[in-house]
C-alpha cells in the first residue's frame, strides 16, 4: 500500500496530546524502539519504514501482523518528531492503564518498590526516570494527574523501549498512595541519609517535581523522609539522577 496524505496527517496530529487522547493512538519512533515494540504485546496499527529496516526486521513486521509502508528517510524525518530517524516510526494503540485499586490488590500480594512521581513536567525527565525504573526492576509507576503525558514522544524515545515493560498510571496521589498500604519514602532535601537506611522490600518511593519538590500535600502522607547527602556545592540533583541512586541504595540492601 501507498503513503496517504491521510496517514501524514494522522502522524502529525499524535505529536500533540489532544491527538493522542482523540484517537487512543500514539507514536514509537526510531529503530531501537520499533524493533522492541513489535516484539512487545502492545497492539501495532502502522510502521512507516525504510527499506533496509524493513529487509532486516521483515519477520517481526509481518507475525505482528502490521500495516507497513517503506518509504525514504526523509517521509519519515517529515512526519515525525525526531530530527534523525533513518529507520522506522509506528503508530501505537494505548494500553489501558491500572486502576490503583487494582495497583493496590497486585502490591499486596507480592514484594515490589512503587515508583511515585509528584508533577513531573519535564518529558526527557519522565523517560529518563521510566528507564531507571526498567532497569532496577520496578514494574509500576502512579503519576500525578498534572504529571507529564506518558505518551508523549519525547517521553517514549528518552525510555529507550523501557515503556514496553512498566505499567504506568495516574492518579490522585493523596488518596491513592496511603490505601496501597506500604511505608512510602518521600526524597526531600532533609531526611535519613540513603546510604545507611534499612530500606525494607516493598514500599512506595515518592520524587518531587524538578524545581519544587514534594507538595506540602504529599509531605504530610510520608512514613519516612530520606535524602542523598551531598559532598559538594551543587543546590540539587536533577530528578531522574536523584531516582537512579536512592533505587540503587534501596535494591543493594535487598
Amino acid at each position: 500500500m501507498a503513503f496517504t496524505k491521510n496517514q501524514a496527517k494522522l502522524i502529525k496530529s499524535l505529536h500533540d496530546k489532544k491527538g493522542r487522547n482523540e484517537t487512543g493512538l500514539f507514536l514509537v519512533e526510531g529503530e531501537k524502539n520499533v524493533v522492541e515494540l513489535l516484539n512487545s504485546d502492545f497492539e501495532t496499527q502502522y510502521v512507516l519504514c525504510t527499506e533496509s529496516f524493513f529487509d532486516t526486521n521483515v519477520g517481526p513486521i509481518k507475525s505482528n501482523g502490521a500495516e507497513c509502508d517503506i518509504v525514504r528517510q526523509e517521509e519519515i524525518e517529515k512526519v515525525g518528531t525526531l530530527e534523525s530517524n533513518d529507520s522506522a516510526l509506528a503508530v501505537v494503540k494505548q494500553k489501558e492503564s491500572l486502576s490503583p485499586s487494582v495497583i493496590a490488590s497486585e502490591t499486596k500480594q507480592s514484594s515490589e518498590i512503587i515508583l511515585a512521581l509528584d508533577e513531573i513536567k519535564d518529558p526527557g525527565n519522565l523517560g529518563t526516570i521510566i528507564r531507571i525504573a526498567d532497569w532496577y526492576g520496578i514494574k509500576k509507576i502512579i503519576a500525578s494527574e498534572n504529571s507529564v503525558d506518558f505518551y508523549n514522544p519525547k517521553v517514549i524515545s528518552a525510555t529507550k523501549g523501557s515503556f514496553l515493560r512498566v505499567d504506568f498510571s495516574y492518579a490522585n496521589l493523596a488518596e491513592t498512595l496511603p490505601k496501597i498500604g506500604l511505608p512510602i519514602f518521600g526524597a526531600l532535601m532533609s531526611g535519613e541519609n540513603v546510604h545507611s537506611f534499612p530500606f525494607p522490600k516493598s514500599g512506595i518511593l515518592l520524587m518531587g517535581n524538578e524545581s519544587n519538590g514534594i507538595s506540602k500535600e504529599l509531605e504530610k502522607i510520608i512514613t519516612k523522609k530520606i535524602t542523598i547527602p551531598s559532598f559538594g556545592s551543587a543546590e540539587s540533583l536533577n530528578v531522574a539522577i536523584a531516582t537512579s541512586v536512592i533505587l540503587d541504595n534501596w535494591k543493594r540492601d535487598n
